[in-house]
């Protein structure tokens, strides 16, 4: 398939769970790829399996100033950009009582400042047509209990791609979003919980599913591709709910 052919990319978060698969379906659609982490192992690991073709990028997304060096990378190695997934972020699930400052800046920086600055910096760089896909939440749309900080930074981003396609669709930028509903990916294993209490969440947060499991990461990333595509040409400001009906409930 040629669907990205000749298509510059950069995926944020592109080491490992759905950023790393969809760096692989960009690839096997034609695209040049670069992709972003911050921890040694995965971007070696990432570097290891996708080639060395792929433009491995090591970076804080929280870092305001990070995102400036990442667009310098992107402009001094590909000469320009025309589709950027917005995927890195952090998934810190807790109670109410237990928020603190320091964690609730964390969740911002990660899953609203750094992709808005990233955006910002990659204003020169973007080609004329261009596409910017967001990763947002089926919990922007939920009240879950424990995801008060993490919904909110995701209803953040989905009102972030929908005011955006308004004001780049006049520079040729497409701006959408898919919310995926949970996915089988590390994420789940990053937050800390002992096994037997990870089992325990894992398995309640799959009896909301109407679908009855997790979804896969090849099922966002080939989402993320259709967007990311000129087949999606006339797409400005949508989001694409994939989630096993979670959404709906």
């Amino acid at each position: 398939m040629d669907r990205l052919k000749g298509k510059r990319a950069l995926i944020t978060g592109g080491t490992s769970g759905i950023g790393l698969e969809t760096a692989r379906q960009f690839l096997s659609e034609g695209a040049r790829v670069a992709v972003t982490g911050r921890a040694a192992a995965t971007l070696e690991s990432a570097r290891k399996e996708l080639g060395e073709g792929v433009l491995v990028i090591p970076s804080d997304a929280s870092d305001v100033a990070a995102q400036k060096t990442v667009a310098r990378t992107i402009q001094d190695t590909f000469g320009g950009l025309d589709v950027l997934f917005v995927n890195a972020g952090v998934a810190d699930l807790r109670p109410l009582e237990q928020w603190d400052e320091a964690a609730f800046d964390r969740s911002v920086g990660l899953n609203l400042k750094g992709p808005f600055f990233l955006v910002q910096a990659l204003l020169p760089v973007f080609s004329n047509p261009a596409s910017i896909v967001i990763n947002a939440s089926v919990n922007a749309h939920i009240g879950m209990p424990n995801t008060s900080v993490y919904g909110a930074t995701k209803a953040a981003v989905l009102s972030l791609a929908r005011t955006l396609s308004g004001e780049l669709i006049s520079r040729g930028i497409r701006v959408n979003a898919v919310s995926p509903g949970p996915i089988a990916t590390p994420l789940y294993s990053k937050l800390g919980l002992a096994e037997e209490d990870l089992k325990a969440v894992s398995a309640s947060i799959q009896s909301q599913v109407p679908a009855g499991r997790f979804g896969k990461p090849v099922e966002i990333a080939k989402a993320v591709v259709f967007l990311a595509s000129d087949e999606s040409a006339f797409t400005v400001g949508s989001e694409l709910l994939i989630d096993g009906g979670m959404g709906n409930l």
